[in-house]
């Protein structure tokens, strides 16, 4: 099992004892806001099962009807855990207007919040472990589920100053008022989780950092053959692997083995530089640049 799927079912693992915690918390307190936040932990769960399902997936090998893999299966999960995040703040919204309508005070308002703030520990743990492991391995489907874990953590903190505030003051109203206010929050983030999934899922070329790097590493090692210059690079990410294409200009009495030995130092490099890019190069003769993309060191 990668280390990526083993991140993927500790994160089921994690959802299961944090929602288990935070319905404790609720059941002793009677809190509208702490049940608010129980249930979203739910949605928790049931993205970190998504997250599974995808990567189980994106592992599967090229075949004949998906010749380039089935990397963007993890993009169809960061997007089903945006759609989930919208969910839960529309739920925790529709909450705190009940709480609003009809404040009351709740039962063993300490030991509620006592655990949830535990609860909330562990959530914010993970988060990191998740958002680190996945940058690190290229998943944007460990990135997504890291950041809805930080959307939960801010999510309890918000319900419990409210409780807290509602405590000291007496004001329970502001208990939903609160849990309103962090709905709001999570409705953006969940936002931004669908709009970057779906650059993925609509081949975005990669960051202007990588891009960079990848120029910077096509120049170096072509340098090591006769080529010209390269232009037309083409690059889209898919789960963790990156496409990479362009054309490579050669003169006109290069060989075809001499240019193909090239080829494969060059792609070697990029998988070097990208360890999971997929390098397509196409050879060009010298009256075919364009003098305006790649230039090859000397």
């Amino acid at each position: 099992m990668t280390r990526v799927m083993k991140l993927a079912f500790g994160s089921v693992f994690i959802g299961l004892l944090v929602m288990g915690l935070k319905v404790i918390a609720w059941w002793l307190t009677g809190s509208l806001a702490l049940m608010s936040d129980a249930l979203e932990s739910l949605v928790n769960v049931a993205a970190a099962l998504a997250v599974v399902v995808a990567l189980r997936v994106a592992e599967r090998p090229a075949d004949s009807n998906h010749p380039y893999g089935h990397h963007k299966a993890e993009f169809f999960s960061a997007v089903l855990e945006g759609v989930l995040i919208v969910i839960a703040a529309l739920f925790i919204l529709r909450e705190a207007y009940g709480g609003f309508m009809a404040p009351f005070a709740p039962d063993a308002p300490f030991a509620g919040m006592l655990i949830n703030a535990g609860a909330s520990l562990i959530n914010g743990a993970w988060a990191f472990v998740l958002i680190r492991a996945g940058r690190a391995h290229r998943s944007p489907a460990l990135v997504a589920d890291g950041k809805h874990l930080i959307t939960d953590v801010v999510s309890s903190v918000g319900v419990l100053i409210g409780v807290g505030l509602a405590l000291v003051t007496g004001w329970w109203v502001l208990d939903p008022v609160m849990a309103g206010l962090v709905a709001l929050n999570i409705l953006w983030s969940g936002w931004g989780v669908i709009k970057q999934s779906l650059s993925g899922l609509m081949d975005e070329a990669v960051s202007n950092e990588e891009l960079t790097k990848i120029r910077e590493t096509i120049a170096l090692a072509a340098s090591s053959g006769d080529a010209v210059e390269a232009h037309d690079l083409r690059t889209r990410h898919a789960g963790q692997v990156t496409f990479i294409d362009f054309h490579l200009v050669m003169p006109g009495a290069t060989t075809v083995d001499e240019a193909h030995m090239l080829c494969d130092r060059i792609e070697a490099a990029l998988m070097d530089a990208l360890p999971d890019a997929r390098v397509t190069i196409h050879v060009e003769p010298e009256h075919k640049a364009k003098h305006n993309g790649i230039v090859v060191l000397s």
